[in-house]
């Protein structure tokens, strides 16, 4: 399969226009119109990036609660791996994952933990998912429909979805902030770690998590 460059440079593009708004955002709703902006486009490319398996994995929009299709339960249950991560991590360093800053408030739901993996998801889940497609590590033979539509992954699959990311968990990369060398298992870590010396008067600035 072919990838359609000029559009995912036209996408590019545009996501950095919007990047640049945010600066003068005045209120959380004016920055969380620019997310949604930026999902639609981001999302909008995502299918191209699903190279193999294109009868069994596409993608089309988000659903959740139930996913919809293949692609949708996959994404789900990394994701929910990841909110788990970023609860940990937060709790670890005295942070109360329930209180967010963009993420409204709800009983039960991990608000400050959803901020965070939202600068994670693309390297930790989107990433993941499309390796582990491309790569033909699971096959739509593992994924079943429900009576009500939705779309579950069976007992093998999800332990070879779970081996996957304890293995990517044990790469190591050079953080961008810290400059030092660390498993990606830690990330969520410093992260948390960073936001709660910003918060204490420690950090001027948060620094998000940038990788390429």
């Amino acid at each position: 399969m072919l990838l359609d460059t000029q559009k995912l440079n036209d996408t590019s593009q545009a996501m950095k226009a919007i990047l640049q708004q945010i600066n003068s955002c005045n209120s959380v709703a004016d920055l969380m119109g620019l997310e949604g902006a930026a999902a639609k486009l981001y999302f909008g490319n995502f299918d191209q990036l699903i190279l193999q398996q294109k009868g069994d994995f596409f993608f089309t929009e988000r659903s959740r609660r139930p996913p919809l299709d293949n692609m949708n339960a996959l994404l789900s249950y990394l994701y929910t791996l990841l909110t788990f991560e970023a609860s940990s991590a937060l709790e670890t360093v005295g942070l109360d994952p329930q209180v967010g800053f963009l993420h409204q408030d709800r009983p039960g739901r991990p608000s400050l933990a959803l901020d965070l993996m939202e600068e994670l998801r693309p390297v930790f889940a989107d990433r993941l998912a499309l390796s582990l497609i491309n790569r033909k590590q699971i096959t739509g033979a593992g994924f079943v429909t429900k009576e009500s539509g939705g779309i579950l992954m069976d007992e093998e699959t999800r332990k070879a979805v779970l081996l996957a990311w304890q293995e990517r968990k044990r790469e190591e990369i050079i953080h961008p902030f810290l400059k030092e060398r660390i498993p990606f298992g830690l990330i969520p870590y410093v992260q948390a770690l960073l936001l709660a010396r910003y918060l204490r008067g420690d950090l001027d600035a948060y620094p998000p998590f940038f990788w390429n």
